[in-house]
């Protein structure tokens, strides 16, 4: 076991360390800016009827679209960076949790641009326009909350030594690098049902919150080996309960969702704030 993790940690570090370095980072912008602009220039040239009619019909004829693949990609770079933040912490990568949704909120208040015309109009587009600030708006009270929520946490270990921590923290990168090969899988098989029009896609990044849920429950249970304190148990177990409604949010109707969101973010600092008030801090 011992060597298992030792090699865990090993493919576990230089895939961070490759995540991290600033070349990585700077590519990644680069693959979102040509994403971007080619797929304003592909949906141009099917406007035009410049394009085979096998490729013009997977595009769509709103440049709006181009927007919508953008910001996918751009929460699919997020996803990466939360799941390699599971094996840090918990509650940080709770808190990143409610960044991916409140970029997800503000993804939907421009997949809303599909309803008006081009140039932008505004008659018969009302009820696009409250999505939009009803998303836009929730989006910026979630950015608001995780400001305080950061705050509000300190970490110190809940191991009782050296060996035990390391351990600890192994077992979360498996969870992370199994999250990472699910990820992966379910993007593939996404990707591939998109280009071959075979099958309708699905909701990505709600098959990724409802995953997200089960490994929550599998850290809480690896959590018990190390701790049974009554206060790290119900935390966890709350912050794995927020995730159950944050999940419930993606697919909820307008305005519901943010209710939701909102509500599953306030629910995490009550959460934060009890704890801190009945047991110090611990970096899980």
């Amino acid at each position: 076991m011992t060597i298992f993790f030792s090699r865990v940690d090993t493919l576990f570090n230089s895939l961070e360390d490759f995540w991290e370095h600033k070349r990585t980072q700077r590519i990644a912008a680069n693959v979102l800016i040509v994403a971007f602009l080619g797929t304003l220039a592909l949906i141009e040239l099917r406007r035009q009827g410049w394009l085979p009619e096998g490729v013009a019909a997977i595009l769509p004829s709103s440049h709006y679209y181009a927007i919508n693949v953008a910001f996918s990609m751009l929460l699919c770079l997020e996803v990466l960076g939360l799941v390699l933040s599971l094996a840090n912490s918990v509650a940080d990568s709770v808190g990143k949790q409610f960044e991916i949704l409140s970029l997800i909120l503000l993804r939907q208040s421009f997949e809303e641009f599909v309803n008006f015309r081009e140039p932008l109009m505004l008659e018969d587009a009302s009820n696009p326009v409250l999505h939009i600030l009803s998303n836009a708006g929730g989006a910026l009270v979630i950015f608001l909350l995780i400001g305080f929520y950061y705050r509000l946490l300190s970490h110190r270990a809940i191991t009782q030594g050296s060996a035990a921590a390391a351990e600890f923290i192994a077992a979360k990168k498996v969870v992370s690098l199994l999250l990472l090969f699910i990820f992966s899988g379910i993007g593939i098989i996404d990707a591939s049902y998109f280009l071959t029009a075979s099958n309708p896609t699905f909701d990505f990044f709600a098959i990724f919150y409802t995953v997200l849920v089960f490994s929550d429950v599998l850290l809480v249970l690896i959590s018990l080996r190390y701790s049974t304190n009554y206060q790290i148990v119900f935390r966890n177990s709350g912050f794995a309960v927020a995730t159950v409604v944050v999940r419930l949010a993606l697919t909820a109707p307008p305005y519901f969702n943010v209710l939701l969101g909102v509500g599953a973010m306030v629910f995490a600092i009550g959460i934060t704030v009890a704890y801190n008030r009945f047991e110090k801090t611990v970096r899980v």
